[in-house]
């Protein structure tokens, strides 16, 4: 199968003109045998194509992300930037940043735009996230929201799970927005972004608008509630299953994707934050979304596996008890009513995640700042 890409961007023609040829791969077989899809973790150019290559259809992006393909692509994106000052003197550093930002969805967009064209618009976008600063005012998420689905046809928008971010989610979408809710840890989090969701779609089609197009997601960080168990566990001194910690991801993942199939909803879940082939091998199968590094793409398609059906396949009822009954922030993470919406935000893995995006999105903030205002005391690079 051969692709071809629609234009590219005015800051770089060819970005989105290429042919991309099919490669044969466990996660391309994966994605052609069973519903799971997977996206690319990163709006890298490189990283999209190859991922493309490979079955995906779509990819991702956040301020440590577009950190991160600022460093990769620095040849690219330095000059470009230098640019972009030129042609908008007035423009401040977090103007500067945000234009750094919707530019790099919008190639990367135009690298998904052949899968976009393919699948009638169901699949192929790209998820930009509104800025992680507001997580505490919807009127500006929904605001910077309706302004990126302005960028390009195939953008998906990027919500906290909060408190404010579901009511952004709801507004958003009644709106004509894509939603990916995003920075979610727990079950009661699932519910409560399908919901929002729900909510944002009957109103928009009250209102005459189409949502066959729509593949709205809500992103559930399993590996890092996995990271924030083993955290608890050590910070507390926790006699814990060594294995439990590995799986309180995917329990909580398949708990979710199990009241998500018995209700109904229209959103799909979407497996993020990837820390061993379990995240991979034990969610094949489901109606649902994988978005993984590059890095681990490459381990998994070079691993020799093939992929088999396992969303169904219970997580050791065993390790669960463990868990349920010696780490209470799991409990929390398991139960459908383990966590009050006004909550959400207040919940570890939610706050350090917030914090970790704020912070991503000032340091890039600040590379942005020593490409406009050089600092004197550092020699030239």
């Amino acid at each position: 199968m051969t692709l071809l890409a629609g234009a590219g961007d005015a800051a770089d023609p060819g970005a989105g003109r290429m042919i991309t040829t099919a490669v044969d791969s466990p996660l391309r077989r994966m994605v052609e045998a069973t519903p799971t899809d997977y996206w690319n973790d990163s709006c890298a150019s490189a990283e999209i194509t190859y991922a493309v290559e490979r079955g995906a259809t779509g990819a991702t992006s956040n301020p440590v992300i577009v950190g991160d393909v600022m460093r990769k692509e620095r040849e690219h994106w330095v000059p470009r930037v230098r640019e972009l000052m030129a042609a908008n003197p007035g423009w401040s550093e977090t103007d500067l940043t945000w234009g750094l930002i919707e530019e790099m969805g919008v190639r990367g967009a135009a690298l998904l735009r052949p899968v976009f064209d393919a699948e009638d618009g169901r699949k192929g976008r790209l998820s930009l996230q509104t800025n992680p600063a507001d997580y505490r005012s919807s009127e500006r998420m929904v605001e910077q929201a309706v302004h990126f689905m302005g960028l390009a046809p195939n953008i998906q928008v990027k919500f906290p799970c909060t408190a404010a971010g579901l009511e952004a989610v709801e507004e958003a979408t009644a709106r004509g927005v894509v939603p990916n809710v995003t920075v979610v840890f727990t079950v009661a989090q699932c519910i409560a972004a399908a919901e929002a969701v729900e909510r944002g779609l009957r109103r928009y089609e009250s209102a005459g608008g189409d949502s066959s197009r729509f593949d709205p997601v809500c992103s559930l960080m399993i590996g890092r509630l996995d990271d924030w168990v083993k955290q608890v566990v050590e910070r507390d001194g926790i006699a814990l299953d060594p294995d439990a910690s590995n799986w309180a991801g995917i329990a909580a993942f398949k708990r979710a994707y199990t009241i998500y199939r018995e209700r109904g909803y229209r959103t799909r879940l979407l497996a993020a934050a990837y820390r061993s082939r379990l995240h991979w091998t034990e969610l094949v199968g489901g109606d649902i979304v994988m978005t993984m590094p590059h890095a681990w793409q490459v381990r998994f398609n070079e691993s020799g596996l093939e992929p088999e059906a396992r969303i169904d396949v219970p997580v050791d009822p065993r390790l669960v008890d463990d868990l349920l009954q010696r780490v209470p922030d799991f409990r929390r993470a398991y139960e459908p009513d383990g966590l009050a919406r006004d909550g959400f935000e207040g919940f570890p893995g939610t706050t350090r995640t917030l914090r970790i995006f704020i912070a991503g999105y000032h340091d890039l903030q600040a590379t942005v700042r020593d490409l406009m205002l050089p600092n004197p005391d550092v020699p030239p690079a």
